[in-house]
Protein backbone atom coordinates (compact mmCIF):
# COMPACT_ATOMS: atom_id res chain seq x y z
CA UNK A 1 0.00 0.00 0.00
CA UNK A 2 1.02 3.49 -0.82
CA UNK A 3 2.46 5.76 2.29
CA UNK A 4 1.38 9.29 2.43
CA UNK A 5 3.70 11.85 3.77
CA UNK A 6 1.00 13.05 6.51
CA UNK A 7 0.50 9.51 7.40
CA UNK A 8 -0.76 8.78 11.47
CA UNK A 9 -0.48 6.05 13.36
CA UNK A 10 -3.07 3.00 13.61
CA UNK A 11 -3.26 3.81 17.56
CA UNK A 12 -4.13 7.63 16.50
CA UNK A 13 -6.96 6.47 13.75
CA UNK A 14 -8.34 3.84 16.27
CA UNK A 15 -8.65 6.56 19.32
CA UNK A 16 -9.96 8.87 16.73
CA UNK A 17 -12.78 6.35 15.80
CA UNK A 18 -13.15 5.46 19.49
CA UNK A 19 -13.96 9.23 20.29
CA UNK A 20 -16.14 9.87 17.63
CA UNK A 21 -17.94 6.48 16.40
CA UNK A 22 -20.98 5.50 18.53
CA UNK A 23 -21.75 2.40 16.89
CA UNK A 24 -19.64 -0.49 17.04
CA UNK A 25 -20.77 -1.67 13.71
CA UNK A 26 -19.54 1.13 12.29
CA UNK A 27 -16.19 1.64 13.80
CA UNK A 28 -15.39 -1.67 13.74
CA UNK A 29 -15.73 -1.57 9.37
CA UNK A 30 -13.85 1.85 9.78
CA UNK A 31 -11.23 0.42 11.85
CA UNK A 32 -10.41 -2.38 9.22
CA UNK A 33 -10.60 0.10 6.20
CA UNK A 34 -8.69 2.55 7.66
CA UNK A 35 -6.05 0.44 9.07
CA UNK A 36 -5.67 -2.89 7.25
CA UNK A 37 -7.75 -1.64 4.27
CA UNK A 38 -8.17 -5.33 2.34
CA UNK A 39 -8.22 -3.94 -1.01
CA UNK A 40 -11.68 -3.99 -2.24
CA UNK A 41 -15.51 -3.21 -0.56
CA UNK A 42 -15.90 -6.95 -0.63
CA UNK A 43 -13.45 -8.51 0.88
CA UNK A 44 -13.96 -5.27 3.04
CA UNK A 45 -17.48 -7.10 4.00
CA UNK A 46 -16.10 -10.55 4.13
CA UNK A 47 -13.45 -9.34 6.57
CA UNK A 48 -16.04 -7.81 9.04
CA UNK A 49 -19.03 -10.09 7.95
CA UNK A 50 -21.31 -8.02 6.33
CA UNK A 51 -22.68 -7.16 3.30
CA UNK A 52 -20.71 -5.22 1.23
CA UNK A 53 -24.41 -2.52 1.05
CA UNK A 54 -23.72 -2.30 4.90
CA UNK A 55 -19.88 -1.52 4.62
CA UNK A 56 -20.91 1.09 2.15
CA UNK A 57 -23.52 2.60 3.98
CA UNK A 58 -21.03 2.73 7.27
CA UNK A 59 -18.50 4.75 5.44
CA UNK A 60 -21.21 7.04 3.97
CA UNK A 61 -22.15 7.47 7.34
CA UNK A 62 -18.79 7.84 9.05
CA UNK A 63 -17.86 10.20 6.12
CA UNK A 64 -17.48 12.89 9.03
CA UNK A 65 -14.41 11.14 10.18
CA UNK A 66 -11.99 12.44 7.53
CA UNK A 67 -11.79 15.72 9.23
CA UNK A 68 -10.08 14.32 12.29
CA UNK A 69 -7.39 11.98 9.81
CA UNK A 70 -5.10 14.16 8.76
CA UNK A 71 -3.87 13.19 5.89
CA UNK A 72 -5.35 9.99 5.13
CA UNK A 73 -7.18 9.88 1.79
CA UNK A 74 -10.81 7.82 0.89
CA UNK A 75 -9.87 4.29 -0.41
CA UNK A 76 -13.02 3.62 -2.64
CA UNK A 77 -13.41 0.93 -5.64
Amino acid sequence: MEQHQNDISKDDILKVLDQYIHVRRDREIMAVYLTDYPGSLERLAEECDVSKETVKRAIKRCAYIWRYLPGDELKVD
